[in-house]
C-alpha cells in the first residue's frame, strides 16, 4: 500500500516556526517532483512549493523568502521549513508526489491526508 504521511502541524504564534515533513513508500524510483499545497476554509486548494530530483524549487509568492522546501533522498521524504509565519499561513497543508510504486506501469499522483497549521497569538 502507498503511504504519504505527513507531521509537524500544530499551532504556533504569529513569526514562529515549523517544519513539515511527508514520507513516501513503496516506491520504486525516486520521485520526480514533490511539493506541498494549502488550503484555508472556504478558499480553494493552492500550490505552496515543488520540487523536483534535481532539486529545483518553486515557490508562490506569498510564502517566498519564508518557507524552504528540500528533498532528503535516502528516506524518501520531502520537507516544508515554514519561518516567520503569519496568520494567513493557516491552512491545512497537504504533501503531493508523482510517484511509481511497485507493480505500476507509470507515474502516478498520490496525496497525503493533510495536517492542520495554525498561526495564531
Amino acid at each position: 500500500q502507498v503511504q504519504l504521511v505527513e507531521s509537524g502541524g500544530g499551532l504556533v504564534q504569529p513569526g514562529g516556526s515549523l517544519r513539515l515533513s511527508c514520507a513516501t513508500s513503496d516506491t520504486i524510483f525516486s520521485p520526480k517532483v514533490m511539493g506541498w499545497y494549502r488550503q484555508a476554509p472556504g478558499k480553494e486548494r493552492e500550490l505552496v512549493a515543488t520540487i523536483t530530483s534535481r532539486d529545483m524549487s518553486t515557490y508562490v509568492d506569498s510564502v517566498k523568502g519564508r518557507f524552504t522546501i528540500s528533498r532528503d533522498n535516502a528516506k524518501n521524504m520531502v520537507l516544508l521549513q515554514m519561518n516567520s509565519l503569519k496568520p494567513e499561513d493557516t491552512a491545512v497543508y497537504y504533501c503531493n508526489a508523482d510517484l511509481w510504486v511497485s507493480g505500476a506501469t507509470n507515474w502516478r499522483n498520490y496525496w497525503g491526508q493533510g495536517t492542520q497549521v495554525t498561526v495564531s497569538s
